[in-house]
């Protein structure tokens, strides 16, 4: 399974970003596929969630302002990101796993290679 994200760049604070993930090979609708991202110096950070069924989990940080979604006839896993804060800037990865919902990135099989997102004030 290969996992390619894109649609990072730079945005002002309040503005909006739409992330992309296209995922290959496997059963893509078998999949949960996550959102990560990692500032500097920082770990990894679970973001959302879309599982197999559609059902969503956020992170705190994300909940009210971003929305996981997913395209099972285009095998893509989409992230919109609104009302963004200099807080959101990192560079954020697609994951995918079996099925089931999981906000612990060592239970992710497949990663993508990340796409910077940078938010100014």
């Amino acid at each position: 399974v290969q996992l390619q994200a894109s649609g990072g760049g730079l945005a002002q604070a309040g503005g909006s970003l739409r992330l992309s993930c296209a995922v290959s090979g496997g059963t893509f609708s078998n999949y949960a596929l996550g959102w990560f991202r990692q500032a500097p110096g920082e770990e990894r950070e679970f973001v959302a969630i879309i599982g197999w069924d559609f059902a969503t989990k956020y992170a705190n940080s994300a909940k009210g302002r971003f929305t996981v979604s997913k395209d099972n006839v285009k095998k893509m896993v989409y992230l919109e990101m609104d009302r963004l804060t200099t807080d959101d800037t990192a560079v954020y990865y697609c994951a995918a796993r079996w099925r089931f919902i999981e906000t612990t990135r060592g239970r992710y099989d497949y990663w993508g290679q990340g796409t910077q997102v940078t938010v100014s004030s």
